[in-house]
């Protein structure tokens, strides 16, 4: 089993900035891609960035050039750096964690980034 444990959410204003932290642990074997994902009231789960063990990383159309991901595979922590927030950024961001070769996806219990205008 895999753990996933996010922080750092909260109400920030438009423009403003917020860090989205996630630490896994548990049985990581296999974990290659880690990343995020948010859920907007009423919308569906959309990814947002990922990122691979090697440091590969792949975002979101919306959010290119406002967010950056982060990965410390020693500790196994990814990050979601997140500026110049709009508020159709608000939504609860989950983490997520892949395994390779069974294409199981993890996640953690999500955080709720609220963006006033």
């Amino acid at each position: 089993q895999v753990r996933l444990v996010e922080s750092g959410g909260g109400l920030v204003q438009a423009g403003g900035s917020l860090r989205l932290s996630c630490a896994a642990s548990g049985r990581l074997f296999g974990i290659h891609v880690m990343g995020w994902h948010r859920q907007a009231p009423g919308k569906q789960r959309e990814l947002v960035a990922t990122i691979t063990s090697d440091g590969s990383t792949n975002f979101e159309d919306s959010v290119k050039g406002r967010f950056t991901i982060s990965r410390d595979n020693a500790k196994n922590t990814v990050d979601l750096q997140m500026n110049n927030l709009k508020p159709e950024d608000t939504a609860v961001y989950y983490c997520y964690a892949h395994r390779g070769y069974d294409y199981y996806d993890y996640w953690g219990q999500g955080t709720q980034v609220t963006v006033s205008s």
